[in-house]
């Protein structure tokens, strides 16, 4: 048989569809619609063919789900009657029947619905009854109108006639009332044949429609109804009793359906997926106007739906399910991620965990295919709206569904990072780790693993590991940490993954994630060493460290001696006999430093911060004696998780906030103890770093600074920072001197910050920004680099911070030496005038900006016992508005508006922003709705309504021309223009966290309650300065006396000095009775003495060394004479007004001629802002830039930067009137042979200042306090003036006297051939002839002793450096000066525009008897004389004024110097 089969070869494609032997009619066919229905079944009603699925079916009363077979196309014709029927509730609501009979033995169905019957009536087009043409004739139906919108199932006008079509017979019976006539028609042989309708007479309310069918099995390969598809269409009656509600009845085969609402239907399904005996699962229902009903319930995470429109079951969903299902999944979403930051849920995780019923009437619905499982009819054509309320999505995101969502997440988190589990192995391949030989293997457990802080932490370790014997280096790995370790206990799941750092400690220890160990048998190292610097960010780093460990391993810290630390000293004493002390914490440092009292000497102290201190030879050290610096952790309870738990937990806020404000100073952890717990660690260690870390984020209510800005300020006083810097130099000396521990480039980002003057950033800027600093295009992130730009002292800073307030002040100590103070103290609470934010633990805080005047003004009232009155934000140059908006009791806030204004009916313009929304940013939202702009991703606009817009503004100002249609700017002005264009923003002031003076963190309401609780502090601080001035006046006072009595003992020949033993002389001194005033001790440590001085004081008289004469005997030879002891009495005399004076001021005087002082600079300020603000408006109005201004470097760059070159000469007006003119410096051209620079003097720290000058320097300050003038204190902002004992001026008696300016640099020649200078002469003297003339006279010889700093300058000098200095220097006759004497005027110089400005000139009628030049009327500078003065060792001048006699040698002599000069 095999062999009679013979093998076809298979055909090809092109064989297969050649049509031989067929004739053209054969090959192309046309077919009736009834034909092409039966030929092709599946495009109308679905497969023919069985199908095996798992669906819901009825069955015993009850809804199951489990697998059927069936035929989608039978079950599709039954369908559509069913709906027809359904449909009619919509066309008649006064149905309230409908009948369903299954009999799947006869093979019969019928359906039977009461209401409007079909209308018994002939159509007058197509000539036969309504009811046939609906029933028997294809593509006939009363939904084809479009235009009217209906809410029924039919559409396509198949439907019934489909189910006639695939019936071996149907009838159709229907009876209308209105017509009183009953209609019969029996369709047969797939509706082939039809019988003649049968019309009888019925009741005038008598209206219902019936159909029976028989399904045609054959054309479903079926011989009866199978079990499965009754059960099938059973469920479908049951939908439809769910969708039509309790307004109709529903029967099947004569029993009412047990389903009365959507709601019971709902029900039927969860009672079906619980488990037997158990509690149905919650269901959150609602209904949405009337035509939508919504129910959710939750799945096991897998989504499910059950959906119907219009009557008809969309088994898979569509647009009406995916609109419902979307409102719950985002609000779902939004609710878990918000309260679990770290969750990461997305909408289609929430989706999973749902269960979505929906019933809905949807206009003219479209489906996506004629068996109508899928709508997909737009959202926007639904016909109605629904929207879910708040109430009913709480409820669902309340529900259980966050439990599953969460724990979805932790086990999806847990799959993630069980891929990083790490084994124990012998090797392993991790960069930078330094591998144990005995890891992984069987002697693990006595492996130690180093976390090092860095690598060179690393370094030291590896040193320290080679010290120890061959044997004992096996069991030591080693591996550096790049930082501070990820806190892992809310951290995503993502960055968890893709921490490297976390990765790498898993596979060096072998930790399986989530496992509980017992015991380390299963890990490659047995016992886990973290070795990090000595300081607070060391113990963050072990804090976070055992924070992981906790988080995922908490058994592992129960293993006794897993976890361990490694400390090193923080200080060492080595005594000069070799002896070595080390110190592991600061207190017990500091017990030991106060235990040597006066035993001191010898001891050298260095400081250990890091572990890149110490050496490898000290490494290897600390390994060989392993015991002393190795520390055990230890778990004693559950108290130490709930400390982890606090410290690094995001739900422990409050608790955390608790135990700060718990915290007291001194605080610490005792290392001599060998074992420590966590809690220990937490509550005695890491909470220094939280406290360090807030406040480094959080500054002080007394001065408003963080410590960072702080050190800056310290370091700019220590420096008399008045000549400007590069700020990368400036931070290596604030690193230097302020003991900075953190990097170079915060320290420099700080230091911009502190100089920046765009609107939005400091009222008032306590250093001048010289150079590109930022603008509020970006909000001051486009400043130059450190190393370009300059900065310096702003000449107000002193104002607010008045030097005699720094010797109040509580200065802090650190690796042996002074720095910043706890807080400084200015006379106004700058916290309100620059405002404040930062984020540290625990806390946050934010202050806005107050105007200070407004803060000077409420400083007044209450000085006088008033109320205060309320104070707004106010941020300098912003011409917006701020208005107040609700007060509620944690704080106001406060609406903060943009400007623009209607040029047109088409155009806007925008001239200020919102505080804080830089321009470029607002250009890129104008960018993103102008029409036809494209995205950088080519993306247009979702929503323009702007055509175009244009920007005029520079850096300081903003300027926007809007060009809109003339429809959207009526649009606009409905919407509000601010609002619309984005012009508004809010701030508040119910988040303001400060330090108060005790270092305590606190909680203020409102700006007055900040004021107040300054105001008092304030107040006590001036009651210190006045009592200290006092103090200090009176021991001047006790100096001098001694001084005069030891001259005169000296000069009477009652006391002998020379060829005398200095131990003969200080017994003599003390016998006489003089003071002893001891020297100031700079020891390193307590009690210690330099060791060249330790022979000299061994000689001591009660208590009284040798050295404490030392202000007597080191009087220079040349001042034990009479004249000194006159000038010295006359002193005295003077200084004994000034404390009467003092004496005599209240410390509210003193506050109040600070205040005014502060208000005057307030004015220079507003005035340079004013003609800054002019010069804009000049140079906008005049294309080629020229009116207003000549100066270029006057152009509005930055409106509120005045530097000392505009502002130096404006400073205290007021104060110059009583000055003398022995504030001024003083200086004289170089000669040939005269040095170019000459060094500058050494800058004491303000809280030491050098003895001989405090009394010159204090006698400065004194003079703010007398009632007829105002405070000097920009003595302090100006250059410092060496004074040069008077044997210099024997030598130099020419009579040449100077102006002092500021320069812009020490290094520029003092005088050059290119310098503008105007030469005077002087009254003819005795003697002529050359450089060695005789002085004019002896008080131009011989002035008095000039001050330490400049006075301020005079009215006459403000407002200068706009004209040439041309124009400046006028001919001696037109300023007033004799024929007879001679003027020289040298050519105009280009470097003129760098100098900086003349000081005012001093008085007429000087005493010194030369006259003084008056002042010029040109606003550039006045050209004043001075008295000659001695020779200064550095002189930084670019114009000076030189007076000289008539004569022709004295000129010439000029001539010669002008030649010297030149070359130099």
């Amino acid at each position: 048989m095999a062999a009679a089969t013979k093998k076809v070869p298979l055909a090809t494609s092109n064989s297969v569809n050649m049509n031989q032997g067929k004739t053209i009619e054969e090959t192309y066919q046309k077919k009736s619609q009834l034909e092409h229905i039966l030929l092709r079944p599946d495009t109308y009603i679905g497969s023919i063919e069985k199908h095996a699925q798992t669906l819901w079916v009825y069955e015993g009363d009850k809804i199951v789900h489990r697998p059927v077979t069936y035929v989608p196309g039978l079950y599709k014709i039954f369908d559509e009657i069913l709906v027809n029927a359904a449909d009619n509730k919509q066309r008649d609501p006064k149905m309230d029947s409908l009948k369903v009979v299954i009999d799947g033995e006869n093979n019969l169905v019928s359906v039977y619905n009461n209401g409007d019957g079909v209308p018994v009536e002939i159509h007058k087009e197509e000539g036969v009854y309504v009811p046939e043409l609906i029933f028997g004739h294809l593509l006939t139906s009363s939904n084809y109108d479009d235009a009217e919108k209906k809410t029924t199932g039919g559409r396509n006008g198949y439907g019934a006639k489909l189910t006639n079509i695939f019936s071996t017979e149907f009838v159709i019976e229907t009876a209308d009332g209105k017509r009183q006539k009953k209609y019969k028609q029996v369709f047969s042989n797939n509706m082939g044949k039809k019988s003649e309708p049968m019309i009888t007479k019925c009741k005038e309310g008598e209206n219902w429609t019936k159909v029976t069918f028989k399904p045609d099995l054959a054309k479903f390969s079926m011989t009866h109804l199978e079990e499965d598809v009754v059960a099938l269409m059973k469920k479908r009656v049951v939908d439809i009793a769910g969708c039509l509600g309790k307004t109709v009845k529903v029967e099947l085969n004569g029993s009412r359906v047990p389903v009365k609402s959507f709601q019971d239907y709902v029900y039927m399904y969860l009672n079906s997926a619980s488990e037997p005996g158990s509690e149905r699962p919650k269901s959150f229902y609602e209904k949405v106007g009337e035509r939508w009903e919504v129910c959710v319930s939750l799945t096991e995470g897998q989504f499910q739906q059950v959906s119907f429109v219009n009557s008809i079951a969309t088994i898979k969903g569509g647009t009406h399910v995916d609109y419902v299902t979307n409102q719950i999944t985002n609000y779902v979403m939004n609710a878990v991620n918000k309260k679990h930051k770290n969750s990461n849920i997305k909408a289609h995780n929430v989706k999973n965990y749902l269960w979505v019923f929906v019933n809905c009437l949807i206009d003219n619905p479209a489906f996506d295919s004629q068996t109508k499982e899928t709508l997909t009819l737009r959202q926007s054509s639904f016909g109605s709206k629904c929207e879910l309320s708040e109430d009913f999505l709480k409820k669902v995101a309340k529900s259980d569904i966050v439990d599953n969502l969460l724990s979805w997440a932790k086990f999806k988190e847990s799959k993630e990072l069980k891929k990083t589990d790490g084994t124990k192995t012998a090797k392993v391949n991790v960069p930078k780790l330094e591998d144990a030989n005995e890891a992984g293997g069987r002697y693990s457990e006595k492996c130690t693993l180093i976390l090092t802080e860095g690598d060179s932490a690393k370094a030291l370790a590896i040193a320290g590991v080679a010290g120890l014997t061959q044997t004992e280096r096996s069991f030591y790995g080693v591996f550096p940490l790049r930082g501070k370790l990820l806190n892992v206990r809310e951290a995503t799941p993502k960055q968890l993954k893709e921490n490297k750092e976390i990765e790498c400690i898993k596979k060096i220890l072998g930790l399986q994630h989530h496992k509980q160990y017992s015991n380390v048998k299963s890990l490659r190292y047995g016992h886990l060493m973290i070795m990090t610097d000595q300081d607070h960010d060391g113990s963050h780093i072990k804090g976070l460290l055992i924070n992981f460990l906790h988080s995922f391993w908490p058994s592992l810290l129960k293993v006794p001696s897993f976890l361990v630390e490694f400390i090193t000293p923080i200080v060492k004493a080595t005594h000069r006999n070799g002896t070595v002390l080390s110190f592991y914490s600061m207190p017990e440092y500091e017990s030991w430093k106060g235990s040597l009292a006066g035993n001191a000497s010898g001891w050298s102290i260095k400081y250990y911060k890091g572990l890149g201190t110490s050496t490898s030879k000290e490494g290897k050290a600390y390994f060989q004696s392993l015991d002393k610096h190795k520390k055990d952790f230890i778990w004693m309870d559950e108290q130490d998780g709930d400390a982890i738990e606090l410290a690094f937990s995001k739900k422990k806020i409050e608790a955390r906030k608790n135990w700060l404000r718990q915290y007291e100073p001194g605080t610490h952890l005792d290392q001599n103890q060998k074992l420590i717990k966590y809690s220990d660690f937490i509550n005695k260690e890491l909470i220094l770093f939280s406290m360090a870390d807030l406040q480094r984020s959080i500054p002080s209510m007394v001065d408003g600074l963080k410590p960072g800005q702080r050190k800056i300020l310290f370091c700019s006083f220590k420096r008399n920072f008045v000549k400007e810097a590069k700020i990368s130099q400036f931070s290596g000396y604030v690193s230097e001197h302020s003991a900075y521990h953190h990097g170079e480039q915060s320290l420099a980002s700080t230091i911009i910050g502190m100089a920046q003057d765009f609107v939005g950033s400091n009222n008032i800027n306590l250093l001048l920004p010289n150079g590109q600093f930022g603008t509020r295009s970006v909000g001051g992130k486009d400043h130059a680099s450190a190393r370009y730009i300059y900065t310096q002292l702003s000449p107000i800073t002193r104002f607010l911070f008045p030097k005699d307030d720094d010797g109040l002040l509580d200065y802090l100590d650190e690796d042996g030496q002074t720095i910043e103070p706890n807080w400084y103290m200015p006379i106004i609470p700058m916290v309100l005038v620059n405002g404040c934010e930062g984020i540290g633990t625990g806390w946050s805080t934010f202050i806005p900006n107050y105007n200070p005047r407004d803060i000077v003004a409420n400083i007044r009232r209450l000085l006088n016992g008033e109320m205060m009155e309320p104070m707004n934000p106010w941020y300098r140059g912003f011409k917006g508005t701020i208005e107040k908006g609700a007060s509620k009791e944690a704080g106001c806030s406060y609406t903060v508006n943009g400007v623009i204004n209607e040029v047109n009916e088409t155009t806007l313009r925008i001239t200020e922003l919102p505080i804080r929304r830089w321009t470029d940013d607002y250009k890129a939202f104008l960018n993103s709705v102008t029409e036809g702009n494209r995205d950088e991703n080519g993306n247009l606009p979702k929503d323009p309504f702007i055509k175009d817009f244009r920007k005029y503004g520079d850096d300081a100002t903003v300027v926007f021309e809007v060009l809109l249609s003339e429809e959207n700017m009526m649009i606009a002005k409905q919407e509000g223009l601010l609002k619309k264009f984005k012009l508004t923003t809010t701030i508040s002031t119910s988040n303001m966290h400060l330090f108060d003076s005790a270092g305590v963190i606190k909680k203020y309401d409102n700006p007055e309650q900040i004021l107040e609780e300054f105001f008092h502090l304030r107040l006590e601080y001036y009651e210190r300065r006045k009592k200290v001035l006092l103090e200090n006046l009176e021991f001047e006072l006790l100096k001098l006396e001694n001084k005069v009595r030891f001259i005169l003992g000296v000069v009477r020949g009652e006391i002998i000095v020379n060829n005398r033993k200095r131990a003969d002389l200080f017994l003599e001194l003390h016998q006489k009775g003089f003071t002893p005033i001891p020297k100031k001790s700079k020891a390193v440590v307590a009690g210690a003495t330099d060791d060249k001085d330790e022979a000299e004081d061994s000689l001591e008289v009660s208590g009284v060394r040798a050295s404490d004469y030392d202000y007597l005997l080191s009087m220079a030879i040349g001042t034990l004479t009479l004249e000194k002891v006159q000038q010295l009495c006359a002193d005295h005399d003077k200084l004994n007004g000034e404390v009467d004076n003092l004496r005599k001021t209240t410390p509210i005087v003193l506050w109040v001629k600070d205040l005014e002082a502060l208000e005057m600079q307030l004015d220079v300020l507003d005035k340079y802002d004013a003609e800054a603000e002019e010069a804009r408006k000049k140079l906008k109005g005049d294309a080629n830039g020229e009116a207003g201004f000549k100066v270029s470097k006057q152009a509005p760059k930055n409106p509120r930067k005045y530097t000392k070159k505009a502002i130096n000469e404006e400073v205290s007006v007021e104060t110059m009137g009583k000055a003398s003119s022995s504030a001024m410096e003083t200086v004289k051209p170089k000669g040939r042979a005269g040095s170019r620079k000459a060094p500058a003097k050494k800058e004491k720290p303000s809280p030491i200042s050098d003895e001989d000058d405090e009394i010159e320097s204090l006698k400065d300050r004194l003079k703010a306090y007398r009632l007829d003038s105002s405070p000097e204190q920009s003595a302090d902002m100006e250059t410092e003036v060496l004074r040069v004992p008077a044997g210099r001026n024997a030598a130099r008696n020419k009579p040449l006297a100077a102006v002092s300016v500021i320069s812009d640099s020490e290094d520029e020649p003092d005088l050059d051939d290119d310098f503008d200078v105007q030469v005077k002469a002087v009254p003819e003297t005795k003697k002529k002839g050359g450089r060695k003339a005789a002085a004019a006279n002896d008080k131009a010889a011989k002035p008095p002793a000039a001050t330490k700093r400049r006075g301020p300058a005079s009215k006459q000098s403000q407002g200068l450096g706009q004209q040439l200095l041309t124009e400046m220097l006028k001919p001696a006759e037109e300023s007033g000066i004799s024929p007879e004497k001679k003027v020289r005027k040298m050519r105009a110089s280009p470097f003129n525009k760098k100098s900086g400005s003349l000081l005012g000139g001093i008085h007429k009628g000087d005493d010194t008897g030369i006259e003084t030049m008056p002042a010029s009327t040109s606003e550039n500078a006045d050209v004043i004389d001075v008295p000659a003065k001695a020779r200064p060792q550095r002189a930084n001048r670019k114009q000076t004024t030189y007076v000289l006699s008539d004569s022709e040698s004295e000129d010439s002599d000029f001539e010669q110097a002008s030649e010297d000069s030149e070359s130099d």
